[in-house]
């Protein structure tokens, strides 16, 4: 296999910032949709009250995810990731543009069918999400840890944007007849108009921009398989050679960490990842919705609850680029980790006994600590391993951090559990 440019030294090549900046619209990409939904479930409160809407729609999105991400990780090697990208960005697109138009058909109306066929685009989210969220990760493992923290601020980005939108078109709308209705559509058509620009970006701009094609020439020279069609759409050829050049690469694929030794070696990241999300989401988002009881914000308490671990979440991204504050060793990561789980009790008495004031600090700490320790796993896990090997282990930390999110998302209904609320 031939390929061009592969000599140059990262640090000489044009695109790092912009390249940058699209992982970063890349990672909202990735989740606006999603965080959509959630940010607009006053709204899904309002049209169907008894079905537990942030539980139900959550519980119903992390099968799909969880189930097409581990066949993704399991076929990894041979899945073209372009094509995997575009498919999840393209279904993004769809699923989101489908909600819009089901509310519209519907006339905002609830009742158990509109109900059925929210659930079924959310199990399309799912399946997007472990399209995109996998072969992102996988993708920018192999590039500089810069990329992958913009990708990771990206995705809280998402929550934080949503949420700010949701309070303005609270206060536009709120007191204007279907204000709420009015204020879901708009957010909708935002989401939608979103994915379609992620599906521009990744398709023209990013495989074009100098250091990206620096960093997928080195994975393919170091046998990676699916970068391939990324590299052509750069302009770059590749073509297959004999002799020693053949010998050379089965030599590679044969050396190439098997996923079962990969995730042995990392087993402590995987464990981190599925930890942190088992914490939050059994928490986030809908013991804040339903078992936080009634303040002095009235209808706008949720929604700053809510607010405020999307921003904390995404400030706390950004902390670890302070080298002196990022935590690098395994075992103070796990430590932290296993540390956040006195946030349960301390959810608990504050819910029963405290007041709103001790629940946004709560919840602000909730985002801070997600969003910093996700970041340190996911930019120190990848470093020591060829291209197709990180490529690999992005995908395996994915699947741990979907099937802690699936977990939590189960958990979170033990929290009905004495509220006096029904199942």
């Amino acid at each position: 296999m031939t390929i061009a440019n592969s000599s140059e030294s990262p640090t000489r090549l044009e695109g790092k910032y912009s390249a940058m900046v699209v992982c970063w619209v890349l990672g909202l990409g990735s989740l606006v949709s999603w965080n959509s939904m959630l940010t607009i479930g006053d709204y899904y409160y309002n049209l169907f009250p008894k079905y537990h809407p942030a539980r139900v729609l959550t519980l119903v999105y992390q099968p799909f995810a969880v189930g097409t991400m581990v066949i993704l990780a399991y076929n990894e090697s041979r899945i073209d990731t372009r094509k995997r990208n575009l498919a999840g960005y393209t279904l993004f697109f769809l699923s989101t543009l489908a909600l819009l138009v089901l509310d519209l058909a519907t006339s905002g109306k609830g009742g158990i069918g509109n109900y059925i066929g929210i659930c079924v685009i959310v199990a399309a989210f799912g399946v997007a999400d472990a399209h995109v969220q996998g072969g992102m990760v996988g993708d920018l493992f192999f590039m500089c840890p810069e990329f992958i923290q913009s990708f990771l601020a990206g995705l809280a980005a998402s929550g934080a944007l949503t949420s700010a939108l949701r309070l303005m078109t609270k206060a536009a709308f709120g007191k204007s007849s279907n204000g709420l209705r009015k204020g879901t559509m708009l957010f909708l058509a935002i989401s939608t108009s979103f994915e379609f620009l992620c599906i521009f970006l990744y398709a023209l701009i990013f495989p074009k921009l100098p250091i990206v094609k620096f960093y997928r020439s080195k994975a393919a020279s170091e046998g990676s398989k699916t970068v391939l069609a990324d590299l052509a759409a750069a302009g770059i050829q590749t073509e297959d050679s004999q002799g020693a050049e053949d010998d050379d690469k089965q030599q590679q694929q044969q050396q190439r960490l098997s996923t079962k030794q990969l995730l042995i070696q990392n087993i402590d990241y995987a464990l981190d990842l599925f930890l942190i999300y088992v914490l939050t989401l059994s928490i986030f988002p809908g013991f804040l919705y339903e078992n936080t009881g009634s303040h002095q914000l009235g209808s706008w308490y949720e929604l700053v609850l809510i607010a405020m671990y999307n921003v904390w979440d995404l400030i706390s991204r950004y902390i670890p680029l302070i080298e002196i504050v990022k935590l690098k060793s395994r075992k103070g990561l796990l430590v932290a980790t296993l540390c956040r789980f006195l946030l349960v009790p301390a959810f608990y008495f504050t819910a029963k006994y405290g007041d709103q004031g001790w629940m946004i600090m709560l919840t602000s700490f909730l985002g801070l600590t997600n969003g910093y320790l996700t970041v340190c796993v996911q930019t120190e896990a990848p470093k020591g391993y060829k291209g197709p090997e990180q490529n690999a282990l992005g995908n395996l930390l994915v699947l741990f951090l979907l099937g802690g999110i699936f977990s939590g998302v189960a958990l979170d209904w033990l929290w009905l559990i004495g509220s006096g609320k029904k199942f």
